[in-house]
């Protein structure tokens, strides 16, 4: 019975897929222009505040600090022109929680847009960035400019993520490593998780500050292309938890390696129950 009635689910999102209506329409151009408007600004920030910065500003760690509150501010702004042109609705549950620092804040990653309304809501916020977005000029530009940390193999990525927060830093980790498929959400579940933030978490003795995304529909999924608007706008809610502490989810005499499998393993719960629960 659950599968035939995912089945019908399925099917009659297909039947959205191929519905227009004007509101719909508008969407659709409203995203482009939206697209259109975080390139350009990415552009901006390449060619002319990096530069900027770099010659006002001597000291690497303050052009940093500075650039990263430039950043933030200028998601703000994006998140807030999404909602004004009706691409998205959103809000923030718990968003007290995240008024700190040195914070390893652990989301689920249903989105395109989910780092863009995290880096957002944090101060100094720092992420891994994939190498593919280091090639990418319309994400150069802030990604050189914040300082953020480049995606790698080894244990020097563990390094620099525990370095990063123990500065002070918010550091933003999506432990599925990519998108959630159309699939799980459908479910109400997370991709498989990666041990990277678990290995984080323990070797680095860092409380984890989970961040359960949810939304009303699926948007700019990893199969998705950006003009397959959803029939009815997505509204995303951001529900931030108290933190989990990795010394209470392990044994004390576990090992580095069995430490961050149980961690991983109860992220993984943890997301799956209260996806269905939030949902």
């Amino acid at each position: 019975m659950p599968e035939r009635s995912l089945s019908m689910d399925t099917a009659a999102r297909t039947d959205d897929e191929r519905r227009f209506s004007p509101e719909r329409c508008w969407r659709i151009v409203a995203t482009g222009f939206c697209f259109a408007v975080f390139g350009l600004g990415g552009v901006v920030v390449l060619c002319l505040l990096f530069p900027l910065l770099r010659l006002l500003v001597w000291r690497r760690s303050l052009r940093q600090t500075l650039a990263r509150d430039i950043v933030c501010a200028s998601f703000r702004l994006f998140c807030a022109l999404m909602t004004a042109v009706g691409v998205i609705s959103y809000e923030v549950r718990g968003r007290e929680k995240l008024q700190r620092r040195g914070l390893l804040v652990v989301a689920n990653h249903p989105s395109l847009i989910d780092v863009v309304m995290l880096i957002s809501l944090l101060r100094q916020p720092d992420c891994v960035v994939k190498a593919a977005a280091w090639r990418n000029p319309f994400m150069l530009g802030p990604i050189a400019l914040c300082g953020f940390i480049r995606n790698q193999d080894g244990p020097q990525l563990v390094d620099d993520c525990i370095a990063s927060v123990r500065r002070g830093s918010n550091l933003i980790v999506f432990p599925e490593g990519t998108r959630t498929r159309v699939e799980a959400l459908l479910h109400r579940q997370v991709n498989p998780l990666q041990r990277g933030v678990a290995n984080i978490a323990v070797r680095g003795g860092l409380p984890l500050t989970p961040v359960v995304i949810t939304v009303s529909e699926p948007m700019l999924t990893k199969q998705q292309p950006w003009y397959q608007a959803p029939r009815r706008r997505p509204h995303f809610v951001l529900t931030v938890f108290d933190d989990l502490a990795p010394i209470h989810l392990v044994p004390t005499d576990a090992s580095p390696t069995q430490a961050a499998r149980r961690v991983t393993e109860h992220l993984s719960d943890f997301f799956n129950r209260e996806l269905k629960c939030l949902t």
